[in-house]
């Protein structure tokens, strides 16, 4: 049986079989676009704000299946070339505003702001009303090679004529660096930490240090674009002590959240989910529900962040689990071009199967037919044996015949009407033979 003869006997097994074929390779291409179940994340030194916000963010991934490794660095620079490197497996990354620049790199994206991140400025109680010009020849830990506090002081510092030409800049460590200054080895520290960072509580607490309040901030806001204005209340260090004994007004970057653009949309969206259960409470420098914020610093907003803002999270992560709702999210994407494909098929495939065995039993019928018709219009005799022959050859056509039960009726039609020819062939009285013409005959005749 040829290829070709094989797909007409048997088309609708082939069609069934090309269909299960095309719903295998889908539901393999499913399981290979899911989600991964770890995921890195770029935080900050061991200790600090960021690297305890990336603790938070494991803990409450891991409730939902998904393991999220910590990657410990100096800070915002760090975090930022990790996330750029592709050999680094780094996917995820707190980025302090302002840590980007101007030229924004390709492949990443932010989810949106986080919290407030003030640049605290800490000196000896002994040093009166000191401010950032007055740093000039003291000595100063603006925070160690590629963090986000030494970027950002160096910055700052220089604005107001003081280098390390001018003063002592030391790269301390946050936790070093108040140590040192509670000692008295050192005269000030820049740290940029949030509220809830342990050397911020610590320092405001201790009596043997003072924090320094910003003048001109306004005017650091309108040229830094990515810093905000925010204000340490009286008291809120220790109210029984009253510290800080006045209102301390700071400047603040915004913390992002970023991720590789390569980050799977699902994982993107449970990240958001994340950031608000874990940043939209209120705050000493934010109300409830600010963040996380649909503000994409240096970096633009995700597709998947820009939906979040406007409508939440997708449908089905609001009554599922995590897992269960990426693969019904994929399954649907799938079925959605089967089903198109399919639902004709399933519609038409039943007519389609019965025109087609109407029409294997009607070319018979047209067979018989023409012989009958032919039968008819002899007038004389008429090649007996050769009709029968030719009846025999149908009927055996239509016994090799497949077709379903349901079509049984009419071929017992067929076979009767076949059966009715041979009998009307059998009552005919004149049988001729039709010999070879020969020289003996011809000579007969004359």
């Amino acid at each position: 049986m040829t290829a070709r003869e094989f797909l007409r006997a048997y088309w609708p097994l082939v069609t069934v079989g090309l269909t299960a074929l095309a719903i295998l390779c889908a539901a393999i291409l499913l399981f290979s676009t899911m989600p991964p179940r770890t995921i890195t994340m770029a935080t900050g030194p061991e200790g600090g704000a960021y690297y305890e916000i990336g603790l938070q963010y494991r803990a409450a991934l891991a409730r939902q299946g998904v393991q999220l490794r910590l990657v410990t660095t100096n800070g915002s620079p760090e975090n930022l070339a990790l996330l750029r490197d592709p050999r680094s497996g780094v996917s995820i990354a707190l980025i302090q505003g302002g840590t980007v620049g101007e030229d924004a790199p390709s492949g990443i994206e932010s989810l949106g702001t986080l919290f407030y991140e003030p640049l605290w400025l800490f000196h000896r109680k002994e040093l009166h009303d000191l401010t950032l010009e007055g740093l000039r020849g003291r000595k100063v830990a603006i925070g160690p090679e590629g963090s986000g506090t030494r970027v950002l002081s160096l910055e700052l510092l220089g604005r107001n004529g003081i280098d390390g030409q001018t003063s002592e800049l030391l790269p301390l460590a946050p936790h070093e660096a108040g140590n040192k200054l509670l000692t008295g080895e050192i005269d000030a520290a820049l740290t940029l930490a949030s509220w809830q960072a342990p050397v911020v509580r610590q320092m405001l607490a201790d009596d043997r240090v003072v924090l320094a309040s910003f003048p001109n901030v306004d005017a650091y806001v309108a040229l830094y674009p990515f810093l905000s204005k925010v204000i340490v209340p009286a008291g809120v260090g220790d109210l029984s002590r009253h510290r800080p004994p006045s209102d301390v007004t700071l400047f603040a970057p915004r913390a992002s959240l970023v991720v590789h653009e390569q980050l799977h949309p699902a994982l993107q969206y449970l990240l958001l989910n994340t950031a608000s259960q874990l940043h939209s409470s209120a705050g000493i420098f934010q109300r409830a529900g600010q963040f996380p914020a649909a503000e994409g610093i240096d970096l633009p907003l995700s597709d998947q962040a820009v939906q979040f803002y406007k409508a939440g999270r997708p449908f089905l992560q609001n009554y599922l689990p995590f897992w269960m709702a990426s693969l019904i999210a994929r399954l649907l994407v799938l079925l959605i071009p089967i089903v198109a494909v399919l639902y004709p098929m399933v519609r038409f495939l039943p007519v389609i199967y019965e025109w087609r065995i109407r029409s294997k039993i009607s070319r018979l019928y047209g067979e018989l037919r023409f012989l009958e018709d032919e039968i008819d219009a002899r007038v004389g005799a008429i090649d007996r044996s050769g009709m029968i022959a030719r009846l025999n050859a149908l009927e055996k056509k239509a016994n090799r015949l497949r077709i379903p039960v349901t079509y049984a009726s009419m071929m017992y039609l067929l076979r009767k009407h076949i059966e009715s020819i041979r009998a009307q062939l059998t009552v005919r009285d004149t049988v001729v033979q039709f010999p070879a013409p020969s020289s003996t005959g011809a000579v007969a005749d004359r």
